[in-house]
């Protein structure tokens, strides 16, 4: 388990610095939209490739930004009961979500979702719009997010494991840190 837990720490930095890119992510886009906005409004100029730009963007933080999210716990909870029991109950049921639902519907989302970007990176395929943009990015997008946030799942549950073992203190502390902070890792995960 030593060796596990080593693993842990790379997979939050990795998604520390990726949440500190998509959040230039964020601001691009809302520039993108701006700018597009403007200048159909002022110059009666419109452009596609920004459109779909301003769209791609939006995927890309929405589906790469589900690790690090993850990793501050901070993903839709239904806690009703859970919240109601012990920080061991709380992580065994983390264990079971995350093993039943969260790792499988990645690695069948990885799966269904290759395709489609192999297929868009060998055809070419691009958007139908005038000026448009080539639609292998957005595909490549799906894989890619799942990817990284099912390696984020698998820190989580190393995480969990670790503390239902003794391993490591509680996962659950709650730090009002940046996120791109490592002060902001989860109590008890090891640090960079």
């Amino acid at each position: 388990m030593p060796f596990l837990l080593r693993l842990i720490a790379p997979i939050d930095r990795l998604s520390l610095a990726l949440a500190g890119l998509l959040r230039w992510g964020v601001l691009l886009a809302v520039v993108l939209s701006a700018a597009n906005a403007l200048l159909r409004k002022t110059l009666d100029l419109g452009s596609n490739a920004l459109l779909e730009g301003q769209w791609y963007l939006f995927a890309a933080v929405f589906l790469l930004g589900a690790g690090p999210v993850l990793l501050r716990n901070g993903h839709v909870r239904i806690d009703v009961l859970a919240q109601r029991f012990g920080l061991r109950v709380q992580a065994l049921i983390d264990v079971i979500g995350l093993l039943l639902v969260v790792l499988p519907l990645c690695l069948l989302l990885i799966e269904l979702s290759w395709p489609l970007f192999a297929e868009a990176w060998r055809s070419g395929e691009a958007s139908a719009n005038a000026g448009g943009l080539p639609r292998w990015p957005a595909w490549a997008l799906l894989p890619l997010g799942f990817g990284l946030l099912a390696l984020q799942a698998g820190a989580e549950l190393l995480r969990r494991l670790a503390f239902l073992t003794g391993a490591l203190p509680s996962p659950y502390a709650a730090v009002a840190t940046p996120l791109a902070d490592t002060a902001a890792l989860p109590a008890g995960a090891p640090r960079p």
